[in-house]
């Protein structure tokens, strides 16, 4: 009995030094990466006493707000946003405003419509020519000679499109041109975005004409095409095209809201039943999610396999999208076979790759979904996490909407600023001057055919000055808002989720409102931490947006090295910003739970994840893409729904689906929102599972089981790491 109980003792005590021994070739190989978590008896959770982290910033931060509140303020007091919706005469006055005298004239003309193909015009974004309101644009030919030689009806027309009360009996052609008073002739035109651009029409053969008539003759006699008043109207309204696609998209969406809002609550209620049986039926719903997925994106593959089959000797179906290049009418490019073969193989793509993944992680599969299980249960003892996204959503429109007015003001808050321009050479064209007394100035004496017309917008006051500067500010405090309301969300839902996770006796010791409790600690003491992270991450974003800039700017450009250096940085600052938006995001957990500063919990995340990696990779990474492939199914459900539906393939619902232009748009639109809807549902989810891993790997470096230092993990997650709690002793 003795030599038996001596063995056992011998076998414990080589077992005690081999543990004893991993664990020191564990901290010898991890001593890099910070020190282990050491046991706590007092830690039960996100710490309540704890004080106010990274102030500097957070008074920074309050500054930088009451500046941007400055910068709004300064703008709206400045800006008028009448310049965006009203065109601008050559003195800078607004077509069509009510209460001026040009309330009625809403529309603009060009006098020289052909002034209009200068280069001027991508400059400075006005046509260099003389523009005056009108109430409604000429529908006829008729040059200022005839008029002039004409009869009563015919000068009182054409005086309806010259500056001011011409008297035809008293003033030679020659005079009226010569003091630019009214246009050498007019053409045929139409409104379009308030200005007065010729009717253009296209014969048999290509003959372009104006109002029957193919040639004229301008101001200076010399002859034209109607095909040069084509190039004209291009340039005096480059985004004509862009235009006339943006007003029918505008149609549709006036035709379609109220079923881009159904689709979009369809959404939240796929979203919702999808969290709620995830709670009950996770491991079951993970896989009926994967295969619904797989059979989804195989059904959109045989879909564009018919669509591509049932083409096959349609006339034009064989046409490149290359040889049919840009067209406003998107529906063109779905009756073209190279189309839906285009779409056929980038789904089997993406197929293949689900698939292939899938297969190489089965094995870590189960352990996801014991992970989503565990945040089920959280999410179930701690239900108002579920609505905290509407808050953000909200903070969010907020600070949207506050940039775009504030840009808006910006950008309208230019003065008016008048140049001189001349037909022939003058020393002083292009020099700015003051219209109310032009004409008697030394310019008008020197050159008198010189004319002082509204330019551009612009200033040479301090404001004006450093304006630029205002927008680029404006800019950059959106970034800085949009990720502090992001990063304070992140911190309310990690600390609300650490205190389910911290609590022993699930769910007595849960805290009554987690939500509140966490979210009033953000605000209260580490509002600077928030404002830190949320700086760093946006000083990577606006390097992005000027890298952005330039590459659009220097696309024009044959330097191939400096196209290939200017790739690499956006692809470095890419990767960056992924890289710190993680660290940010796990910097917030530890934020929550110990109430550091954000450097500090900075480290400590990142040394706790490295000291773990191949968890982090196998677990953390595969929950993700498991909660990836939710949102997917969310999108393509709603997705194919809205197609069938405003494509007019459902029989039964035919009759109600609206008349479009572009069927396209409220798609789109609602396969976005879609998106957006499932990305909050489904984000709370994620920071449940990222804090609940945090929360497990701390429990194990600090932790060993024993009725001293219990694990803090549930049973289920006992029992997938093969751990266990040792029963207390009965005292005998």
């Amino acid at each position: 009995m003795k030599e038996g109980s001596g063995k056992i003792c011998r076998e414990e005590g080589d077992a005690a030094v081999e543990t004893t021994s991993a664990r020191s070739d564990k901290m010898t190989k991890y001593e890099n990466m910070g020190p282990s978590r050491k046991f706590d008896p007092n830690f039960k959770g996100p710490i309540q006493n704890r004080s106010c982290t990274d102030i500097l910033c957070c008074i920074l931060f309050i500054i930088a707000l009451l500046g941007y509140f400055a910068v709004g303020i300064l703008a709206w007091s400045q800006g008028d946003p009448k310049k965006v919706i009203y065109p601008t005469d050559s003195r800078g006055q607004f077509c069509g405003q009510s209460g001026t005298p040009l309330e009625k004239k809403r529309l603009l003309f060009y006098f020289n419509i052909l002034k209009c193909a200068s280069p001027l015009v991508l400059l400075e974004f006005q046509c260099p020519t003389t523009q005056l309101c009108v109430e409604k644009c000429p529908d006829r030919y008729l040059t200022l000679v005839k008029a002039m030689s004409g009869n009563a009806e015919d000068q009182e027309y054409y005086s309806g499109f010259c500056k001011q009360e011409v008297d035809f009996a008293k003033l030679s052609t020659p005079e009226i041109l010569r003091d630019d008073l009214c246009p050498a002739m007019l053409f045929p035109s139409k409104a379009f975005t308030r200005r007065c651009l010729p009717a253009l029409e296209k014969r048999k053969g290509g003959v372009i004409v104006v109002g029957n008539v193919t040639t004229f003759t301008d101001d200076d006699n010399n002859k034209i095409n109607a095909s040069d008043l084509l190039e004209a109207s291009k340039k005096s309204n480059y985004a004509l095209e862009a235009r006339q696609v943006a007003m029918r998209i505008f149609e549709d969406y006036t035709q379609s809201w109220h079923w881009i809002l159904l689709g979009l609550v369809i959404a939240m209620v796929v979203s919702l039943i999808f969290i709620v049986l995830l709670r009950f039926l996770a491991g079951v719903m993970v896989w009926v999610m994967i295969v619904l997925v797989i059979l989804v994106i195989g059904y959109g593959i045989f879909h564009c396999y018919m669509e591509y089959a049932a083409l096959k000797g349609e006339p034009g179906a064989d046409v490149t999208i290359r040889d049919l290049g840009l067209q406003t009418d998107f529906s063109v490019y779905l009756q073209i076979r190279q189309t839906w073969l285009a779409f056929m193989i980038i789904l089997a793509i993406v197929e293949v790759v689900i698939i292939l993944l899938l297969i190489f992680l089965r094995k870590r599969i189960l352990i996801a979904i014991a992970l989503i299980k565990e945040a089920s249960r959280a999410i179930g003892h701690v239900m108002s996490a579920m609505f905290y996204p509407l808050l953000t959503f909200a903070l969010l429109a907020v600070v949207i909407a506050y940039w775009a007015i504030t840009a808006v003001f910006l950008s309208t808050s230019n003065e008016q600023i008048y140049k001189v321009k001349s037909k022939f050479n003058c020393s002083f064209a292009g020099q700015t001057c003051d219209p109310k007394t032009f004409n008697t100035s030394n310019t008008s004496m020197q050159c008198p055919d010189a004319d002082c017309s509204f330019a551009f917008y612009g200033g040479e006051t301090v404001y004006h000055r450093y304006l630029i500067l205002f927008q680029f500010y404006n800019v950059f405090l959106f970034f800085w808002c949009a990720n502090f309301v992001t990063a304070l969300g992140q911190v309310t839902l990690s600390g609300a989720f650490a205190s389910y996770y911290w609590a022993f006796k699930k769910p007595d010791d849960i805290p009554a409102f987690p939500i509140f409790s966490s979210l009033g600690r953000a605000l209260r003491y580490h509002t600077g931490s928030l404002a830190f992270g949320s700086l760093i991450l946006s000083l990577v974003q606006v390097i992005r947006v000027i890298l952005e800039y330039l590459d659009h700017k220097l696309k024009a450009a044959q330097n191939k090295f400096a196209k290939f250096l200017l790739s690499c940085l956006k692809c470095c600052f890419w990767c960056l910003e992924k890289c710190i938006k993680f660290l940010n995001r796990n910097a917030y957990i530890m934020v929550a739970i110990y109430g550091k500063n954000f450097c500090s919990s900075a480290r400590d995340a990142f040394f706790l994840l490295m000291r773990n990696i191949v968890r982090v990779a196998v677990l953390d990474k595969v929950t993700d893409f498991l909660l990836f492939l939710g949102k997917l199914l969310v999108v393509g459900i709603v997705g194919i729904f809205s197609f069938f539906f405003f494509s007019g393939r459902i029989k039964a619902a035919e009759d109600a689906a609206p008349s479009l232009n572009y069927y396209w748009v409220p798609i789109l639109t609602v396969v976005v929102g879609a998106y957006l809807i499932a990305h909050g549902f489904f984000s709370v989810y994620a920071m449940c599972v990222d804090t609940l891993f945090l929360c497990f790997l701390e429990d194990l470096e600090r932790n060993d089981g024993s009725t001293e230092r219990p694990y803090f993990m549930s049973q289920n997650l006992l029992t997938l790491m093969k751990k266990s709690n040792d029963e207390p002793k009965s005292v005998d």
